[in-house]
């Protein structure tokens, strides 16, 4: 059965570009959907920073990416605010209005909420945001798992959609894996850089680190991590960009993940499965639903398993680890799920619209008939008169 083309509003953050230069999640999984369902046939429109790159029609919101901007003070909310009117006025351009900007929208889209979809790319475990979704439970919401919702379970939840990379972007390299172990992210005591350094150091192994310091973990970053990379088998390479990545993922012979919190999906898994490179992942939030323990790494719970599992490596096929990353998190299979709710959405919508026609149809109908008997009431009565 052949699918009409959809026209889709793509509403992203405005921290970074869409795809990020270098470190960045949310904008860069916007990025990879407005690409895969321009492929697929269907007119996208982006609304993000003016140094966006993509497939899609850009509607430029921003100068620069917010992050990008150092030298000025600015207002992350203005300049969201700013973006979410220009999309008011626009939104009947569209079927479909995806939004990347958590819950920001909600207040300003209460008319069309049934015509929107909202994927939530953080943690919900936070005071204040289940007041927000029982405050406005009219808009549909996408989870990127199912541990993510857990916190709101009552939400408006339409479906859970995992991230998912081009199939080329990131490739495993040709030759053996140079021995090293990887961490890739942020230099944040939720990441905790720390532990993947104590295991590497427990194991004998190198450990290359890349990865931001955010202004907000600048101090723990000085006063935990620095003194730790005076060891001469810890290198910190700093943040890297897409073209550095596959290079630094492939040649590892494993990813460190060893995270302490409730991590909605964690794209560097998924990255590293792109790659062929098994990852030794702590049991936290997403963590069981994207490695398959044995198969594309080890799930551990704490550093004693995480030193036996490097000792387990050679167990692990790295031809199966890229195989299911085309199997489960590819750019074309996360568009195929969204296009389902797209459609879903969409059916609703021109029922709503034909039910609503039907209403003012008969309606228009009931006032003529009502007109014309008011006026056959009217003849009648000056003809009596006449008559007198």
């Amino acid at each position: 059965m052949e699918h009409k083309q959809l026209r889709i509003a793509q509403v992203a953050p405005l921290y970074e570009g869409v795809p990020p230069a270098l470190y960045g999640g949310t904008e860069r999984v916007v990025a990879y959907l407005c690409d895969s369902l321009v492929e697929l046939g269907h007119d996208v429109t982006l609304f993000a920073s003016a140094e966006s790159r993509t497939k899609a029609h850009l509607v430029p919101m921003r100068r620069q990416a917010i992050r990008l901007q150092s030298t000025c003070l600015k207002s992350d909310v203005a300049a969201h605010l700013a973006m979410l009117d220009e999309v008011r006025k626009w939104k009947d351009s569209f079927d479909v209005l995806h939004f990347h900007t958590d819950l920001l929208h909600f207040p300003l889209f209460m008319s069309v909420a049934e015509r929107t979809v909202t994927t939530l790319h953080g943690r919900l475990d936070i005071a204040d945001l289940s007041e927000v979704y029982i405050r406005w439970p009219q808009f549909p919401l996408v989870s990127i798992s199912n541990h993510q919702r857990e916190p709101l379970p009552f939400a408006n939840w339409l479906a859970t959609v995992p991230h998912g990379l081009p199939e080329d972007l990131l490739r495993p390299s040709v030759g053996q894996p140079q021995g090293y172990l990887a961490f890739l992210g942020r230099m944040s005591p939720e990441k905790r850089p720390d532990r993947a350094i104590a295991i590497a150091k427990r194991t004998g192994h190198k450990l290359r680190i890349a990865a931001k310091v955010d202004q907000a973990d600048k101090a723990y970053f000085h006063e935990h991590i620095e003194p730790l990379l005076r060891d001469p088998m810890v290198e910190f390479i700093g943040e890297i960009g897409e073209r550095e990545k596959s290079s630094f993922l492939s040649n590892a012979s494993a990813v460190l993940f060893p995270i302490d919190w409730p991590e909605p999906f964690g794209l560097v898994l998924v990255e590293a499965m792109a790659c062929g490179t098994p990852v030794i992942a702590w049991r936290r939030g997403a963590v069981a639903e994207i490695v398959d323990d044995g198969l594309t790494g080890f799930i551990v719970d704490n550093e004693d398993e995480a030193v036996a599992a490097i000792g387990q490596l050679s167990n692990i096929d790295r031809r199966a680890v890229r195989r299911t990353f085309e199997q489960r998190f590819t750019a074309r299979t996360m568009a195929h799920n969204y296009l389902e709710l797209y459609r879903r959405i969409d059916k609703v919508r021109v029922q709503t619209a034909m039910a609503e026609m039907a209403h003012d149809i008969r309606e228009r109908r009931n006032r003529m008939v009502q007109s014309a008997r008011s006026g056959e009431q009217g003849s009648q009565g000056v003809l009596r008169i006449d008559a007198r």
